[in-house]
């Protein structure tokens, strides 16, 4: 029987206070359960529910079993804490990669516009504790793991390296690992891996400082590519794994990828990686392979595309841009009544609001994505990288600026059916690379001849844009643009902007100038054209300031290296007057009622 001693023992343990501890304990168990759930499913969520990958200090590509790699993401509030992982000094600013903060896709969010620059002064060299502040260029999203955030160049008698801190607050954002500032801070823009991506079973990595021919196949053996989490030297060995290169060629490099990589990117996880150059043998002396510094991780980025379930997208558009985000919009809706059913945007540092004009479209059903790429002077390796990005989701991609605008003159006896329209139907230039792919399996591109227009004779941007206003040109074409099949690119990813080199058994087919044309409004009213001499987005063009090959089609006849109008510049660049495409867009896209183009209508909804 039980004792008088063991009843009371058995009435303590059955007080309120006891149960009340054990309700909470198994509360709080469910708890950390149902957080370890949502860490689990979180890959296999849709891009809305993303989260941002943690890199630890120790290696991604350890065989221990006690690695870990966290999941974060918000919960309840809390945000991961910010953290600076690496900085790249470019001419103009200083470019610092910041990871943590939530990787919600908000800015505001995850709290990266209350940040400010931070310059420790330097005296005779040493560091001093006295810190100057400057106000943030600009942040933005990165890859959906890591943001970036612009500084101003440090002030004179300041240390090179910039850091972060909140606003009002004290304390410097940590570094990523504690991993000494030194060794995190990329000094020479012009000697740099900037990006990679995965393709298939190979890691595709954009690199500066190879300093590889223009337009070139390279020797690959010379190459390798070094996996891991290292620092950004390399010099603490943690590039573990290596493979050499297959291709090279410009600023692309392509390996393949070791299988506890491949591994560790079906997982989720983040590996840095970087590529290794072997020098010329010295004399009597080693070869030992230099690393580059990397700023470069791949991601297994696959989750955020939007598939559709009828299959690919006939016809996609890839450009890069700096500051149209007045002239983007009508280059956009126009195209998109000829069929393109979806953008990659592919922003180069614009500050000019364009992100807020993207948004605005897409959810007008534009279907726009804007691609932050943020490296200067890499138009061929950024064309590279969007040809890689849409060869899944689309059949034909078009490669143009946003300056050039397809156009289906029709204007000999053999288009008579389409003559008879007036001019070419909605539609129609996706319908012309979906002829293309049903009746030859063997075309890999499509090139297309520009004609330049000048500011014909205007001295102000046209209000109605750029299709109404320029209508004088050059008389005889210059270069070409391309629409290409993702899948027939050689595995170099080989480009000069206007073309790309094809696999073996596929050609190139040239449209007729009689069927269709792109008009190029290269020469617009001086204010327009002075912001584009400032700024060239090509690796392998020079620059307008630059003395170097003036006699070029890629720089204006006869303007020379200085950014000074001449008395005539609005009557330049005008042999012939076409008004071929304002026609067709006047009878073919103005509202019948108001006469405002689709571009004009938002505007006068928002006055």
């Amino acid at each position: 029987m039980e004792s008088s001693d063991q009843r009371r023992k058995r009435k303590r343990f059955l007080k309120p206070s006891h149960v009340l501890s054990a309700r909470f304990l198994i509360v709080f168990l469910g708890f950390l359960s149902f957080l370890s759930l949502l860490s689990y499913s979180s890959h296999s969520t849709s891009s809305a529910f993303r989260p941002v990958l943690v890199v630890p200090s120790l290696s991604l590509l350890s065989s221990s079993t006690s690695r870990t790699v966290k999941s974060v993401r918000e919960f309840g509030g809390f945000l991961s804490p910010l953290r600076i992982e690496s900085r790249v000094l470019f001419p103009d600013h200083v470019l610092v990669m910041v990871a943590g903060g939530g990787g919600d896709g908000s800015v505001k969010r995850s709290g990266l516009d209350q940040l400010e620059c931070v310059y420790y002064g330097k005296i005779d060299g040493f560091v001093k504790k006295k810190k100057k502040k400057k106000k943030v260029l600009s942040v933005d999203e990165f890859d959906g793991f890591r943001s970036i955030v612009r500084c101003p160049i440090g002030p004179r008698n300041c240390s090179e390296v910039v850091h972060l801190k909140r606003v009002g607050k004290n304390g410097i954002l940590r570094e990523r690992d504690g991993v000494l500032v030194r060794n995190q801070t990329v000094k020479s823009w012009d000697n740099v891996a900037y990006a990679a991506t995965r393709d298939g079973e190979t890691a595709v990595v954009f690199v500066k400082g190879l300093n590889l021919r223009r337009d070139r196949e390279s020797n690959p053996s010379q190459f390798s590519c070094h996996f891991g989490s290292g620092k950004l030297d390399g010099r603490s060995g943690r590039f573990s794994l290596v493979e050499r290169a297959i291709t090279a060629a410009q600023e692309v490099v392509r390996c393949p990828l070791p299988e506890r990589v491949i591994a560790g990117l079906d997982k989720g996880h983040g590996v840095r990686v970087t590529v290794g150059l072997r020098p010329p043998r010295p004399r009597g002396g080693s070869r030992e392979r230099m690393l580059m510094p990397s700023v470069a991780k791949i991601f297994d980025n696959g989750s955020g595309r939007r598939m559709r379930k009828e299959g690919k997208f006939e016809l996609c558009v890839c450009t890069m841009v700096w500051n149209q985000a007045s002239t983007i919009r009508e280059w956009i809706k126009y195209h998109s009544w000829l069929g393109v059913e979806k953008w990659f945007i592919y922003d180069n540092n614009s500050d000019d609001g364009i992100d807020k004009i993207v948004k605005e479209l897409d959810l007008e059903n534009y279907n726009v994505t804007r691609h932050v790429w943020p490296w200067i002077k890499t138009q061929e390796a950024g064309f590279s990288h969007c040809a890689l990005k849409a060869r899944d989701e689309c059949s034909w991609v078009s490669f143009m600026d946003v300056d050039e605008y397809y156009y289906f003159p029709y204007s000999n006896s053999g288009q008579d059916r389409f003559r008879s329209l007036g001019f070419a139907p909605q539609g129609s230039l996706r319908a012309l690379v979906a002829n293309l792919s049903s009746s030859s399996s063997s075309i890999g591109e499509i090139r297309t001849s520009c004609h330049s227009f000048g500011p014909s004779g205007l001295k102000s941007p046209p209000s109605q844009g750029v299709t109404i206003g320029y209508t004088c040109r050059v008389q005889s074409p210059e270069r070409h643009k391309s629409i290409i099949r993702p899948d027939a690119l050689d595995a170099t990813l080989l480009n000069v902007v206007h073309h790309f080199h094809l696999k073996e058994g596929f050609s190139y087919l040239n449209l007729p100038q009689s069927s269709a044309v792109i008009n190029h409004y290269k020469y617009q009213v001086w204010e327009v054209f002075r912001a584009k001499f400032y700024r060239r987005v090509a690796t392998y063009v020079a620059d307008w300031q630059q003395n170097q090959n003036e006699g070029s089609r890629d720089r204006a006849p006869g303007l020379g290296t200085e950014a000074i109008e001449p008395p005539d510049w609005p009557q330049r660049f005008c042999e012939v007057w076409d008004t071929g495409l304002r026609d067709f867009v006047l009878a073919n896209l103005a509202d019948v009622s108001t006469g405002l183009l689709p571009w004009q209508m938002h505007s006068a909804s928002t006055v």
